[in-house]
Protein backbone atom coordinates (compact mmCIF):
# COMPACT_ATOMS: atom_id res chain seq x y z
CA UNK A 1 0.00 0.00 0.00
CA UNK A 2 1.04 3.75 -1.06
CA UNK A 3 1.58 5.19 2.66
CA UNK A 4 3.11 8.11 1.83
CA UNK A 5 0.72 8.95 -0.72
CA UNK A 6 -2.23 8.04 1.74
CA UNK A 7 -0.63 10.80 4.05
CA UNK A 8 -0.13 13.25 1.90
CA UNK A 9 -3.56 13.18 0.57
CA UNK A 10 -5.03 13.23 4.67
CA UNK A 11 -2.75 16.02 5.78
CA UNK A 12 -3.38 17.85 2.51
CA UNK A 13 -7.35 17.91 2.61
CA UNK A 14 -7.84 17.67 6.42
CA UNK A 15 -4.13 18.91 8.23
CA UNK A 16 -6.35 18.95 11.59
CA UNK A 17 -5.65 15.16 11.30
CA UNK A 18 -1.77 15.58 11.92
CA UNK A 19 -2.65 17.88 14.90
CA UNK A 20 -5.07 15.26 16.28
CA UNK A 21 -2.42 12.46 16.36
CA UNK A 22 0.13 14.70 18.04
CA UNK A 23 -2.14 15.28 20.81
CA UNK A 24 -1.81 19.30 20.18
CA UNK A 25 -5.44 20.72 20.31
CA UNK A 26 -3.58 24.63 20.59
CA UNK A 27 -2.07 24.89 17.59
CA UNK A 28 -3.79 26.85 14.88
CA UNK A 29 -4.41 24.74 11.90
CA UNK A 30 -5.48 27.42 9.47
CA UNK A 31 -2.37 28.90 9.93
CA UNK A 32 -0.31 25.96 8.05
CA UNK A 33 0.01 24.87 4.67
CA UNK A 34 1.17 21.07 3.95
CA UNK A 35 3.69 20.21 1.31
CA UNK A 36 6.66 18.20 0.03
CA UNK A 37 9.91 19.68 -0.09
CA UNK A 38 12.95 18.51 -2.51
CA UNK A 39 16.48 19.83 -0.95
CA UNK A 40 18.22 21.51 -3.22
CA UNK A 41 21.69 19.88 -4.97
CA UNK A 42 20.92 16.29 -3.10
CA UNK A 43 18.73 13.51 -3.76
CA UNK A 44 17.25 14.29 -0.41
CA UNK A 45 13.08 14.76 -0.16
CA UNK A 46 11.16 14.89 2.71
CA UNK A 47 7.72 13.44 2.94
CA UNK A 48 5.94 16.46 4.17
CA UNK A 49 6.29 20.04 5.77
CA UNK A 50 4.20 22.22 7.64
CA UNK A 51 4.80 25.45 7.33
CA UNK A 52 3.37 27.66 8.96
CA UNK A 53 2.15 31.20 7.68
CA UNK A 54 3.81 33.39 10.44
CA UNK A 55 6.59 31.23 12.76
CA UNK A 56 6.18 31.69 16.14
CA UNK A 57 7.24 28.84 19.29
CA UNK A 58 3.61 28.03 19.82
CA UNK A 59 3.35 27.69 15.53
CA UNK A 60 6.75 25.89 14.69
CA UNK A 61 7.58 24.11 11.47
CA UNK A 62 6.82 20.32 11.10
CA UNK A 63 9.22 18.34 9.61
CA UNK A 64 6.65 15.09 8.75
CA UNK A 65 8.02 11.46 8.04
CA UNK A 66 5.73 8.50 7.44
CA UNK A 67 7.80 5.50 7.92
CA UNK A 68 6.53 1.82 7.09
CA UNK A 69 8.96 -0.08 6.66
CA UNK A 70 12.20 -0.76 8.19
CA UNK A 71 15.15 0.93 7.22
CA UNK A 72 18.42 0.77 9.96
CA UNK A 73 19.67 3.98 8.37
CA UNK A 74 16.30 5.67 8.82
CA UNK A 75 17.28 8.50 11.45
CA UNK A 76 20.85 9.73 9.91
CA UNK A 77 18.54 10.01 6.30
CA UNK A 78 16.46 11.93 8.09
CA UNK A 79 18.32 14.28 10.71
CA UNK A 80 20.74 14.98 7.52
CA UNK A 81 17.62 16.00 5.57
CA UNK A 82 16.41 18.17 8.43
CA UNK A 83 19.36 20.10 9.50
CA UNK A 84 20.32 20.26 5.19
CA UNK A 85 17.04 21.95 5.23
CA UNK A 86 17.51 24.36 8.42
CA UNK A 87 21.04 25.33 6.27
CA UNK A 88 19.09 26.17 3.27
CA UNK A 89 16.33 27.86 4.97
CA UNK A 90 17.73 30.61 7.49
CA UNK A 91 14.44 32.06 8.63
CA UNK A 92 13.07 29.20 10.10
CA UNK A 93 14.11 29.02 13.83
CA UNK A 94 11.36 27.01 15.95
CA UNK A 95 10.92 23.52 14.42
CA UNK A 96 9.77 19.82 15.48
CA UNK A 97 10.08 16.64 13.79
CA UNK A 98 7.32 13.76 13.52
CA UNK A 99 7.93 10.17 12.65
CA UNK A 100 4.86 8.15 12.11
CA UNK A 101 5.17 4.14 12.40
CA UNK A 102 2.56 1.83 11.89
CA UNK A 103 3.90 -0.24 14.81
CA UNK A 104 6.71 0.28 17.36
CA UNK A 105 9.15 -2.92 16.13
CA UNK A 106 9.57 -0.47 13.07
CA UNK A 107 11.50 2.43 14.94
CA UNK A 108 15.09 1.53 14.35
CA UNK A 109 17.82 0.61 16.77
CA UNK A 110 20.05 3.20 15.52
CA UNK A 111 19.29 6.10 17.69
CA UNK A 112 22.57 6.37 20.36
CA UNK A 113 23.71 9.63 17.54
CA UNK A 114 20.62 11.15 18.18
CA UNK A 115 19.28 9.93 21.51
CA UNK A 116 19.01 13.63 22.88
CA UNK A 117 17.06 14.81 20.12
CA UNK A 118 14.66 11.54 20.02
CA UNK A 119 14.18 12.22 23.98
CA UNK A 120 13.62 15.95 23.92
CA UNK A 121 10.32 17.30 23.18
CA UNK A 122 11.67 18.48 19.76
CA UNK A 123 11.24 14.98 18.23
CA UNK A 124 7.87 12.94 18.44
CA UNK A 125 7.25 9.44 17.21
CA UNK A 126 4.07 8.32 16.61
CA UNK A 127 2.70 4.47 16.41
CA UNK A 128 -0.23 3.77 14.54
CA UNK A 129 -1.72 0.82 16.70
CA UNK A 130 -0.59 2.72 20.32
CA UNK A 131 -2.61 6.14 19.51
CA UNK A 132 -5.57 6.68 21.98
CA UNK A 133 -8.59 7.10 19.43
CA UNK A 134 -10.95 8.23 22.54
CA UNK A 135 -10.49 11.78 21.86
CA UNK A 136 -10.95 13.11 18.52
CA UNK A 137 -12.43 10.03 17.48
CA UNK A 138 -13.26 9.90 13.99
CA UNK A 139 -9.80 11.99 12.77
CA UNK A 140 -7.37 9.30 14.74
CA UNK A 141 -9.89 6.61 13.54
CA UNK A 142 -9.88 7.35 10.08
CA UNK A 143 -5.90 7.33 10.60
CA UNK A 144 -5.76 4.17 11.84
CA UNK A 145 -8.07 2.49 9.12
CA UNK A 146 -4.48 2.63 7.31
CA UNK A 147 -3.07 -0.34 9.59
CA UNK A 148 -6.43 -2.05 10.07
CA UNK A 149 -7.03 -5.55 9.04
CA UNK A 150 -7.93 -6.65 5.75
CA UNK A 151 -10.95 -8.49 7.18
CA UNK A 152 -12.45 -5.88 9.19
CA UNK A 153 -11.33 -2.78 6.97
CA UNK A 154 -14.49 -2.88 5.00
CA UNK A 155 -16.73 -3.09 7.64
CA UNK A 156 -14.76 -0.54 10.04
CA UNK A 157 -14.67 1.79 7.06
CA UNK A 158 -18.61 1.29 6.72
CA UNK A 159 -18.52 2.57 10.67
CA UNK A 160 -16.68 5.56 10.22
CA UNK A 161 -19.01 6.76 7.23
CA UNK A 162 -21.81 6.34 9.16
CA UNK A 163 -19.71 8.51 11.81
CA UNK A 164 -19.02 11.59 9.54
CA UNK A 165 -22.24 11.76 8.14
CA UNK A 166 -23.69 11.68 11.77
CA UNK A 167 -21.39 14.25 13.50
CA UNK A 168 -20.30 16.58 10.92
CA UNK A 169 -22.57 18.81 9.43
CA UNK A 170 -21.05 20.61 6.38
CA UNK A 171 -22.06 18.25 3.45
CA UNK A 172 -18.83 19.19 1.54
CA UNK A 173 -16.48 18.28 4.21
CA UNK A 174 -18.55 14.97 4.78
CA UNK A 175 -17.98 13.99 1.48
CA UNK A 176 -14.08 14.43 1.21
CA UNK A 177 -14.20 12.59 4.68
CA UNK A 178 -16.09 9.28 2.95
CA UNK A 179 -13.97 9.88 -0.04
CA UNK A 180 -11.08 9.48 2.05
CA UNK A 181 -12.13 6.66 3.72
CA UNK A 182 -12.71 4.86 0.22
CA UNK A 183 -9.33 6.20 -1.00
CA UNK A 184 -7.63 4.18 1.72
CA UNK A 185 -9.05 1.20 1.38
CA UNK A 186 -8.98 1.11 -2.42
CA UNK A 187 -4.98 1.04 -1.44
CA UNK A 188 -5.59 -1.74 0.79
CA UNK A 189 -7.94 -3.93 -1.36
CA UNK A 190 -6.26 -3.40 -5.16
CA UNK A 191 -8.24 -5.96 -6.19
CA UNK A 192 -11.57 -4.13 -5.88
CA UNK A 193 -12.97 -1.52 -8.62
CA UNK A 194 -14.14 1.69 -6.94
CA UNK A 195 -18.00 0.42 -8.01
CA UNK A 196 -16.99 -2.84 -6.22
CA UNK A 197 -16.10 -0.98 -2.96
CA UNK A 198 -19.02 1.53 -2.72
CA UNK A 199 -21.38 -1.43 -2.88
CA UNK A 200 -19.18 -3.10 -0.06
CA UNK A 201 -19.52 0.35 2.30
CA UNK A 202 -23.04 1.22 1.50
CA UNK A 203 -22.39 3.76 -0.45
CA UNK A 204 -24.68 3.38 -2.93
CA UNK A 205 -27.23 2.75 -0.79
CA UNK A 206 -27.21 6.20 0.50
CA UNK A 207 -27.39 7.42 -3.33
CA UNK A 208 -30.66 5.74 -4.05
CA UNK A 209 -32.10 7.99 -1.04
CA UNK A 210 -31.29 11.40 -2.59
CA UNK A 211 -33.25 13.58 -4.94
CA UNK A 212 -30.73 13.29 -7.92
CA UNK A 213 -31.43 9.49 -7.49
CA UNK A 214 -34.86 9.91 -7.53
CA UNK A 215 -35.33 12.48 -10.40
CA UNK A 216 -32.95 10.91 -12.47
CA UNK A 217 -34.59 7.70 -11.76
CA UNK A 218 -38.59 9.02 -12.50
CA UNK A 219 -36.68 11.28 -15.46
CA UNK A 220 -35.76 7.61 -16.97
CA UNK A 221 -39.18 6.07 -16.85
CA UNK A 222 -40.82 9.04 -18.07
CA UNK A 223 -39.11 9.27 -21.19
CA UNK A 224 -39.25 5.52 -22.25
CA UNK A 225 -43.47 5.79 -21.24
CA UNK A 226 -43.12 9.10 -23.53
CA UNK A 227 -41.57 7.23 -26.40
CA UNK A 228 -43.28 3.84 -25.48
CA UNK A 229 -46.60 5.78 -26.25
CA UNK A 230 -45.39 6.88 -29.42
CA UNK A 231 -44.25 3.78 -30.46
CA UNK A 232 -45.93 1.38 -28.68
CA UNK A 233 -43.62 -0.82 -28.27
CA UNK A 234 -41.66 -2.17 -25.31
CA UNK A 235 -38.27 -1.18 -27.40
CA UNK A 236 -39.52 2.66 -27.22
CA UNK A 237 -39.06 2.73 -23.86
CA UNK A 238 -36.06 0.90 -23.70
CA UNK A 239 -34.28 3.15 -26.39
CA UNK A 240 -35.56 6.26 -24.30
CA UNK A 241 -33.44 4.60 -21.34
CA UNK A 242 -30.50 4.15 -23.58
CA UNK A 243 -30.41 7.83 -25.05
CA UNK A 244 -30.21 9.09 -21.46
CA UNK A 245 -27.33 7.21 -20.61
CA UNK A 246 -24.64 9.45 -22.04
CA UNK A 247 -26.28 12.41 -20.14
CA UNK A 248 -26.38 10.95 -16.59
CA UNK A 249 -23.02 9.74 -17.01
CA UNK A 250 -21.82 13.27 -18.08
CA UNK A 251 -23.28 14.19 -14.54
CA UNK A 252 -20.30 12.07 -13.12
CA UNK A 253 -22.26 9.02 -12.12
CA UNK A 254 -20.82 6.29 -12.01
CA UNK A 255 -22.47 3.06 -14.49
CA UNK A 256 -23.51 1.17 -11.79
CA UNK A 257 -25.57 3.86 -10.42
CA UNK A 258 -27.39 4.80 -13.95
CA UNK A 259 -28.11 0.74 -14.10
CA UNK A 260 -30.19 1.14 -10.92
CA UNK A 261 -31.21 4.46 -11.94
CA UNK A 262 -32.83 3.27 -15.28
CA UNK A 263 -33.50 -0.21 -14.20
CA UNK A 264 -30.71 -1.75 -17.06
CA UNK A 265 -28.30 -4.01 -16.36
CA UNK A 266 -24.57 -3.41 -16.04
CA UNK A 267 -23.96 -4.40 -19.29
CA UNK A 268 -26.43 -2.62 -20.81
CA UNK A 269 -24.98 0.34 -19.98
CA UNK A 270 -21.40 -0.20 -20.26
CA UNK A 271 -22.46 -1.03 -24.34
CA UNK A 272 -24.19 2.31 -24.63
CA UNK A 273 -21.46 4.21 -23.01
CA UNK A 274 -19.16 2.87 -25.86
CA UNK A 275 -21.40 3.64 -29.18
Amino acid sequence: MQTDKIFYSLFQAFPSIFFAIIGDTTANVNAYQFVSVELKETAFRIDGVFIPTSETTNQPLYFVEVQFQLDSNFYRRFFAEIFLYLRQNESVNFWRAVVIYPQRSLDPNDRLPYQLLLNSSQVQRIYLDELDSTENLLQVAIVKLIIEREETAVDKGRELILQARQQLADESTTKQIVELIETILLYKFTRLSREELAEMLGIDDEFKKTRMYQSIKEDGLEEGRQEGRQEGRQEGRQEAKLEAIPRLLALGLSVEQVAVALDLTVAQVQQAAQN
